[in-house]
Protein backbone atom coordinates (compact mmCIF):
# COMPACT_ATOMS: atom_id res chain seq x y z
CA UNK A 1 0.00 0.00 0.00
CA UNK A 2 1.04 3.54 -1.01
CA UNK A 3 -0.61 7.20 -0.11
CA UNK A 4 -0.77 9.49 2.57
CA UNK A 5 -1.63 7.08 5.62
CA UNK A 6 0.25 4.84 4.76
CA UNK A 7 1.05 3.25 8.08
CA UNK A 8 -2.26 3.95 9.81
CA UNK A 9 -4.24 1.15 10.83
CA UNK A 10 -8.30 1.87 10.62
CA UNK A 11 -10.68 -0.69 12.52
CA UNK A 12 -13.96 -0.51 10.39
CA UNK A 13 -17.18 -2.12 12.23
CA UNK A 14 -19.71 -0.20 9.94
CA UNK A 15 -21.68 -1.79 7.52
CA UNK A 16 -24.46 -0.26 4.74
CA UNK A 17 -22.83 3.07 3.20
CA UNK A 18 -21.58 6.10 5.09
CA UNK A 19 -19.24 4.31 7.69
CA UNK A 20 -17.97 2.11 4.69
CA UNK A 21 -17.42 4.97 2.38
CA UNK A 22 -15.26 6.78 4.59
CA UNK A 23 -12.95 3.68 5.43
CA UNK A 24 -13.17 3.00 1.73
CA UNK A 25 -11.39 6.73 1.62
CA UNK A 26 -8.98 6.16 4.09
CA UNK A 27 -8.03 3.49 2.41
CA UNK A 28 -7.54 5.40 -0.51
CA UNK A 29 -5.54 7.17 0.92
CA UNK A 30 -3.04 4.09 2.07
CA UNK A 31 -4.09 3.12 5.34
CA UNK A 32 -4.56 -0.39 6.34
CA UNK A 33 -8.93 -0.79 6.13
CA UNK A 34 -9.42 -4.04 8.32
CA UNK A 35 -13.30 -4.99 8.28
CA UNK A 36 -15.27 -6.40 10.96
CA UNK A 37 -18.12 -8.23 9.66
CA UNK A 38 -20.44 -10.85 11.39
CA UNK A 39 -19.88 -14.13 10.94
CA UNK A 40 -21.85 -16.25 8.63
CA UNK A 41 -23.41 -12.77 6.70
CA UNK A 42 -21.28 -9.93 6.72
CA UNK A 43 -22.12 -6.43 5.84
CA UNK A 44 -25.91 -6.20 5.20
CA UNK A 45 -24.85 -4.80 1.74
CA UNK A 46 -23.35 -8.07 1.03
CA UNK A 47 -27.02 -9.18 -0.10
CA UNK A 48 -28.20 -5.95 -1.38
CA UNK A 49 -29.36 -6.42 -5.17
CA UNK A 50 -29.50 -7.14 -7.83
CA UNK A 51 -27.72 -6.69 -9.83
CA UNK A 52 -24.72 -8.91 -8.83
CA UNK A 53 -21.77 -10.09 -9.85
CA UNK A 54 -21.71 -13.73 -9.40
CA UNK A 55 -22.76 -14.05 -5.91
CA UNK A 56 -21.50 -10.99 -5.35
CA UNK A 57 -22.96 -7.22 -4.54
CA UNK A 58 -22.26 -4.52 -6.91
CA UNK A 59 -23.52 -2.22 -4.35
CA UNK A 60 -20.82 -3.84 -1.31
CA UNK A 61 -18.51 -3.20 -4.62
CA UNK A 62 -19.00 0.24 -4.73
CA UNK A 63 -17.95 0.80 -0.81
CA UNK A 64 -15.17 -1.67 0.00
CA UNK A 65 -12.07 -1.77 -2.10
CA UNK A 66 -8.89 -1.75 -0.36
CA UNK A 67 -9.67 -3.59 2.64
CA UNK A 68 -9.65 -6.50 4.66
CA UNK A 69 -12.09 -8.64 6.26
CA UNK A 70 -12.58 -10.65 9.21
CA UNK A 71 -15.55 -12.44 10.93
CA UNK A 72 -15.60 -11.52 14.28
CA UNK A 73 -18.70 -12.21 16.85
CA UNK A 74 -18.05 -9.44 19.64
CA UNK A 75 -20.72 -10.71 22.02
CA UNK A 76 -17.89 -14.13 22.63
CA UNK A 77 -14.62 -14.61 24.45
CA UNK A 78 -12.52 -15.20 20.91
CA UNK A 79 -14.36 -12.43 18.89
CA UNK A 80 -13.39 -9.92 21.61
CA UNK A 81 -10.23 -10.78 22.37
CA UNK A 82 -9.40 -10.31 18.33
CA UNK A 83 -11.06 -7.27 18.61
CA UNK A 84 -9.38 -5.83 21.50
CA UNK A 85 -6.56 -6.72 20.05
CA UNK A 86 -7.15 -4.74 16.79
CA UNK A 87 -8.07 -1.63 18.88
CA UNK A 88 -4.59 -1.45 20.27
CA UNK A 89 -3.30 -1.84 17.16
CA UNK A 90 -5.07 0.74 15.24
CA UNK A 91 -5.01 4.38 14.41
CA UNK A 92 -9.01 5.11 13.71
CA UNK A 93 -11.86 2.99 14.78
CA UNK A 94 -15.05 3.43 12.64
CA UNK A 95 -18.72 2.97 13.86
CA UNK A 96 -22.08 3.79 12.72
CA UNK A 97 -24.22 1.39 15.35
CA UNK A 98 -27.44 3.20 16.29
CA UNK A 99 -26.34 5.48 19.59
CA UNK A 100 -25.59 3.28 22.48
CA UNK A 101 -25.30 -0.31 20.51
CA UNK A 102 -21.55 0.02 21.21
CA UNK A 103 -21.85 1.11 24.76
CA UNK A 104 -23.99 -2.55 25.30
CA UNK A 105 -21.59 -4.64 23.50
CA UNK A 106 -19.20 -3.20 26.16
CA UNK A 107 -17.32 -0.16 24.04
CA UNK A 108 -18.24 2.62 25.16
CA UNK A 109 -15.52 5.90 24.17
CA UNK A 110 -14.44 5.64 27.78
CA UNK A 111 -14.07 1.73 27.22
CA UNK A 112 -12.07 2.15 24.09
CA UNK A 113 -10.13 5.13 25.07
CA UNK A 114 -8.42 2.91 28.32
CA UNK A 115 -7.78 0.30 25.55
CA UNK A 116 -5.70 2.58 23.36
CA UNK A 117 -5.34 6.58 24.36
CA UNK A 118 -4.35 7.36 21.04
CA UNK A 119 -7.16 5.93 19.27
CA UNK A 120 -9.58 8.18 17.07
CA UNK A 121 -13.79 6.97 16.93
CA UNK A 122 -15.49 8.21 13.90
CA UNK A 123 -19.21 7.61 15.08
CA UNK A 124 -21.77 8.41 12.56
CA UNK A 125 -25.72 8.10 13.21
CA UNK A 126 -28.49 8.96 10.76
CA UNK A 127 -30.01 12.07 12.99
CA UNK A 128 -27.21 13.00 15.71
CA UNK A 129 -26.12 11.56 18.94
CA UNK A 130 -28.17 13.36 20.83
CA UNK A 131 -31.31 15.77 21.15
CA UNK A 132 -34.78 14.95 21.03
CA UNK A 133 -34.66 12.50 17.84
CA UNK A 134 -30.44 11.24 18.63
CA UNK A 135 -31.91 7.79 18.43
CA UNK A 136 -33.53 7.83 15.27
CA UNK A 137 -32.57 5.10 12.52
CA UNK A 138 -31.12 6.75 9.75
CA UNK A 139 -31.37 5.24 6.43
CA UNK A 140 -30.64 8.06 3.64
CA UNK A 141 -33.91 8.87 1.58
CA UNK A 142 -35.62 9.72 5.46
CA UNK A 143 -32.43 11.81 6.20
CA UNK A 144 -32.70 13.64 2.23
CA UNK A 145 -36.50 14.44 3.40
CA UNK A 146 -36.33 15.53 6.69
CA UNK A 147 -32.79 17.56 6.18
CA UNK A 148 -34.70 19.77 3.15
CA UNK A 149 -33.12 18.40 0.51
CA UNK A 150 -35.86 16.67 -1.64
CA UNK A 151 -37.91 20.04 -1.16
CA UNK A 152 -35.28 21.42 -3.29
CA UNK A 153 -35.20 18.55 -5.61
CA UNK A 154 -37.35 17.77 -8.34
CA UNK A 155 -39.28 19.36 -11.25
CA UNK A 156 -41.11 21.94 -8.99
CA UNK A 157 -43.00 22.22 -5.01
CA UNK A 158 -45.06 19.30 -5.45
CA UNK A 159 -42.58 16.78 -6.90
CA UNK A 160 -40.51 16.59 -4.35
CA UNK A 161 -37.15 13.92 -5.33
CA UNK A 162 -34.08 11.88 -3.98
CA UNK A 163 -31.08 12.62 -5.15
CA UNK A 164 -30.00 9.88 -7.52
CA UNK A 165 -27.40 8.28 -5.23
CA UNK A 166 -27.40 7.98 -0.99
CA UNK A 167 -26.37 11.22 -1.17
CA UNK A 168 -26.73 11.70 2.45
CA UNK A 169 -24.77 8.34 3.36
CA UNK A 170 -21.84 9.79 1.17
CA UNK A 171 -21.39 13.04 2.39
CA UNK A 172 -21.63 11.88 5.92
CA UNK A 173 -18.76 9.92 4.89
CA UNK A 174 -16.95 12.25 3.35
CA UNK A 175 -17.38 14.50 6.25
CA UNK A 176 -15.97 12.10 8.58
CA UNK A 177 -13.15 10.63 6.66
CA UNK A 178 -11.74 14.47 6.37
CA UNK A 179 -12.88 14.76 10.85
CA UNK A 180 -10.72 11.46 11.36
CA UNK A 181 -7.56 12.77 9.21
CA UNK A 182 -8.12 16.15 11.29
CA UNK A 183 -7.93 14.46 14.31
CA UNK A 184 -4.88 12.19 13.55
CA UNK A 185 -3.49 15.71 12.77
CA UNK A 186 -3.98 17.21 16.22
CA UNK A 187 -3.14 13.92 17.86
CA UNK A 188 0.29 14.79 16.01
CA UNK A 189 0.35 17.53 18.60
CA UNK A 190 -1.59 16.11 21.81
CA UNK A 191 -0.54 12.33 21.73
CA UNK A 192 -4.26 11.97 22.31
CA UNK A 193 -7.27 10.63 20.25
CA UNK A 194 -10.88 11.59 20.37
CA UNK A 195 -14.08 10.82 19.04
CA UNK A 196 -15.37 12.64 15.65
CA UNK A 197 -18.77 12.45 15.38
CA UNK A 198 -21.54 13.00 12.48
CA UNK A 199 -24.80 12.52 10.96
CA UNK A 200 -26.45 11.92 8.36
CA UNK A 201 -29.17 14.97 8.85
CA UNK A 202 -25.55 17.40 9.34
CA UNK A 203 -23.84 16.20 6.57
CA UNK A 204 -26.75 17.27 4.47
CA UNK A 205 -27.70 20.29 6.11
CA UNK A 206 -23.81 20.83 5.94
CA UNK A 207 -24.34 21.47 2.31
CA UNK A 208 -27.39 23.46 2.07
CA UNK A 209 -24.69 26.37 0.72
CA UNK A 210 -26.79 29.76 -0.74
CA UNK A 211 -30.01 27.76 -0.28
CA UNK A 212 -29.08 28.08 3.68
CA UNK A 213 -28.21 31.76 4.02
CA UNK A 214 -31.12 31.75 1.72
CA UNK A 215 -33.81 31.11 4.59
CA UNK A 216 -31.17 32.23 7.71
CA UNK A 217 -30.56 35.91 6.19
CA UNK A 218 -32.83 36.35 3.61
CA UNK A 219 -35.90 34.77 4.61
CA UNK A 220 -36.68 33.02 1.78
CA UNK A 221 -37.90 29.64 1.96
CA UNK A 222 -36.29 27.68 -1.40
CA UNK A 223 -38.57 25.64 -3.29
CA UNK A 224 -37.71 23.06 -6.22
CA UNK A 225 -37.59 24.45 -9.56
CA UNK A 226 -36.32 21.66 -11.50
CA UNK A 227 -32.77 21.88 -14.08
CA UNK A 228 -32.53 25.66 -13.96
CA UNK A 229 -30.45 27.68 -11.05
CA UNK A 230 -32.43 29.89 -8.76
CA UNK A 231 -30.29 32.80 -8.34
CA UNK A 232 -28.19 32.61 -11.66
CA UNK A 233 -29.49 33.26 -15.43
CA UNK A 234 -29.41 31.34 -17.76
CA UNK A 235 -27.98 28.25 -16.15
CA UNK A 236 -29.98 25.02 -16.69
CA UNK A 237 -30.63 22.14 -18.67
CA UNK A 238 -32.49 23.87 -22.32
CA UNK A 239 -33.79 21.90 -24.95
CA UNK A 240 -32.11 21.81 -28.89
CA UNK A 241 -33.06 19.85 -32.36
CA UNK A 242 -32.25 16.41 -31.05
CA UNK A 243 -31.86 16.34 -27.03
CA UNK A 244 -30.90 19.22 -24.55
CA UNK A 245 -27.74 20.85 -23.70
CA UNK A 246 -26.61 22.47 -20.37
CA UNK A 247 -25.15 26.07 -19.99
CA UNK A 248 -23.99 27.88 -17.34
CA UNK A 249 -23.97 31.98 -18.00
CA UNK A 250 -22.81 32.94 -14.49
CA UNK A 251 -21.22 36.30 -15.65
CA UNK A 252 -22.72 39.84 -17.29
CA UNK A 253 -19.43 39.26 -19.78
CA UNK A 254 -20.41 35.98 -20.67
CA UNK A 255 -24.16 36.96 -21.07
CA UNK A 256 -22.52 39.41 -23.25
CA UNK A 257 -20.60 36.70 -25.25
CA UNK A 258 -23.70 34.15 -25.59
CA UNK A 259 -25.99 36.74 -27.08
CA UNK A 260 -23.58 38.08 -29.80
CA UNK A 261 -22.89 34.38 -30.70
CA UNK A 262 -26.84 33.51 -30.92
CA UNK A 263 -28.13 37.14 -31.97
CA UNK A 264 -29.93 38.19 -28.95
CA UNK A 265 -29.71 41.69 -27.49
CA UNK A 266 -28.55 41.76 -24.08
CA UNK A 267 -30.12 44.85 -23.53
CA UNK A 268 -33.66 43.53 -24.14
CA UNK A 269 -35.40 45.03 -21.18
CA UNK A 270 -36.60 42.14 -18.47
CA UNK A 271 -32.86 40.40 -19.31
CA UNK A 272 -30.21 42.96 -19.00
CA UNK A 273 -29.28 42.20 -15.32
CA UNK A 274 -28.89 38.70 -14.04
CA UNK A 275 -31.62 39.59 -11.32
CA UNK A 276 -34.32 40.73 -14.42
CA UNK A 277 -33.06 37.44 -16.20
CA UNK A 278 -33.79 34.97 -12.86
CA UNK A 279 -37.16 36.38 -12.30
CA UNK A 280 -38.05 36.05 -16.34
CA UNK A 281 -37.33 32.35 -15.82
CA UNK A 282 -39.97 30.85 -17.94
CA UNK A 283 -39.75 33.51 -20.45
CA UNK A 284 -36.10 33.80 -20.75
CA UNK A 285 -36.14 29.79 -21.31
CA UNK A 286 -38.83 30.12 -23.82
CA UNK A 287 -36.65 32.42 -25.71
CA UNK A 288 -33.42 30.66 -25.74
CA UNK A 289 -34.89 27.24 -26.79
CA UNK A 290 -36.49 28.85 -29.55
CA UNK A 291 -32.92 29.58 -31.02
CA UNK A 292 -31.45 26.62 -29.65
CA UNK A 293 -34.20 24.42 -31.48
CA UNK A 294 -32.37 24.76 -34.89
CA UNK A 295 -28.98 23.42 -33.50
CA UNK A 296 -28.04 19.74 -32.88
CA UNK A 297 -26.58 18.75 -29.16
CA UNK A 298 -22.87 18.94 -30.99
CA UNK A 299 -23.37 21.86 -33.10
CA UNK A 300 -24.65 23.99 -30.07
CA UNK A 301 -21.59 22.46 -28.23
CA UNK A 302 -19.34 23.34 -30.74
CA UNK A 303 -20.37 27.18 -30.50
CA UNK A 304 -20.59 27.39 -27.13
CA UNK A 305 -17.08 26.19 -26.67
CA UNK A 306 -16.14 28.74 -29.59
CA UNK A 307 -17.92 31.59 -27.84
CA UNK A 308 -16.28 30.52 -24.11
CA UNK A 309 -19.52 30.20 -22.65
CA UNK A 310 -19.52 26.84 -20.15
CA UNK A 311 -22.11 23.99 -21.45
CA UNK A 312 -22.11 20.31 -21.33
CA UNK A 313 -24.12 17.38 -22.63
CA UNK A 314 -26.14 14.92 -20.21
CA UNK A 315 -24.23 11.74 -20.55
CA UNK A 316 -25.74 8.32 -18.79
CA UNK A 317 -23.21 6.01 -17.00
CA UNK A 318 -22.16 3.92 -19.76
CA UNK A 319 -21.11 7.37 -21.63
CA UNK A 320 -19.39 8.80 -18.53
CA UNK A 321 -16.84 5.46 -17.62
CA UNK A 322 -16.62 5.31 -22.01
CA UNK A 323 -15.00 8.67 -21.81
CA UNK A 324 -11.77 9.09 -22.03
CA UNK A 325 -11.40 12.16 -19.71
CA UNK A 326 -12.50 9.95 -16.91
CA UNK A 327 -10.34 7.13 -17.47
CA UNK A 328 -7.68 10.37 -17.89
CA UNK A 329 -8.19 11.30 -14.15
CA UNK A 330 -7.98 7.97 -12.68
CA UNK A 331 -11.81 7.73 -12.58
CA UNK A 332 -11.68 3.81 -13.24
CA UNK A 333 -9.59 1.31 -11.88
CA UNK A 334 -9.41 -2.09 -12.49
CA UNK A 335 -8.69 -5.10 -9.87
CA UNK A 336 -8.58 -8.78 -8.93
CA UNK A 337 -10.96 -10.21 -7.42
CA UNK A 338 -10.97 -13.58 -5.56
CA UNK A 339 -13.90 -14.96 -7.04
CA UNK A 340 -15.05 -12.62 -9.89
CA UNK A 341 -11.39 -12.37 -11.35
CA UNK A 342 -10.52 -8.80 -13.02
CA UNK A 343 -13.03 -5.89 -12.73
CA UNK A 344 -13.06 -2.50 -12.90
CA UNK A 345 -14.41 -0.43 -10.28
CA UNK A 346 -14.83 3.96 -10.14
CA UNK A 347 -11.94 5.03 -8.80
CA UNK A 348 -11.03 7.42 -6.24
CA UNK A 349 -11.67 11.13 -6.76
CA UNK A 350 -8.12 12.48 -5.18
CA UNK A 351 -4.47 12.74 -7.29
CA UNK A 352 -1.45 13.76 -5.31
CA UNK A 353 1.45 15.20 -7.09
CA UNK A 354 5.44 15.58 -5.78
CA UNK A 355 6.38 19.25 -6.75
CA UNK A 356 10.00 19.35 -5.50
CA UNK A 357 11.62 17.23 -7.94
CA UNK A 358 13.88 18.65 -10.76
CA UNK A 359 11.58 17.82 -13.65
CA UNK A 360 8.69 18.81 -12.37
CA UNK A 361 5.47 17.53 -10.77
CA UNK A 362 5.60 14.06 -10.70
CA UNK A 363 2.04 11.86 -10.17
CA UNK A 364 2.52 9.53 -6.16
CA UNK A 365 -1.27 8.93 -6.02
CA UNK A 366 -1.55 4.78 -5.29
CA UNK A 367 -1.72 2.92 -7.76
CA UNK A 368 -2.04 -0.75 -6.33
CA UNK A 369 -5.67 -1.23 -5.18
CA UNK A 370 -7.19 -4.28 -3.95
CA UNK A 371 -11.07 -5.58 -4.70
CA UNK A 372 -13.25 -5.74 -2.21
CA UNK A 373 -12.66 -8.51 0.20
CA UNK A 374 -14.81 -11.84 -0.20
CA UNK A 375 -16.07 -12.31 3.54
CA UNK A 376 -13.22 -13.06 6.41
CA UNK A 377 -10.95 -13.74 3.74
CA UNK A 378 -8.03 -11.73 5.32
CA UNK A 379 -8.63 -13.88 8.96
CA UNK A 380 -5.49 -15.93 9.09
CA UNK A 381 -3.09 -13.08 7.76
CA UNK A 382 -5.08 -10.38 10.39
CA UNK A 383 -4.66 -13.28 13.00
CA UNK A 384 -1.04 -13.50 12.81
CA UNK A 385 -0.26 -10.29 12.52
CA UNK A 386 -1.80 -9.58 15.83
CA UNK A 387 -0.17 -12.29 17.15
CA UNK A 388 3.43 -10.62 16.30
Amino acid sequence: MSGPLTGYVVVDLTRALAGPHAGMMLGDLGARVVKVEQPGQGDDTRGWGPPFAGSESTYFLSCNRNKQSIALDLKDDDGRTAFEALIAKADVLLENFRAGVLDRLGYSTVRLTELNPRLVVLSITGFGHDGPEGGRAGYDQIAQGEAGLMSLTGSGPEDPQRVGVPIGDLLAGMYGAFGVVSALLERERTGRGQVVRTSLLASIVGVHAFQGTRWTVAGEVGLAQGNHHPSIAPYGLFRCEDGHVQIAVGSESLWQRFCAGFGLDPREPGFAANADRVAAGPRLVERIEAVFAGFSADELLERLADLGVPAGRVRNLREVYAWPQARAQGLLIDVEHESLGRITLPGPPLRFFDATGPDGEVETTRGDHAAPPVLNADEEEIRTWLAG
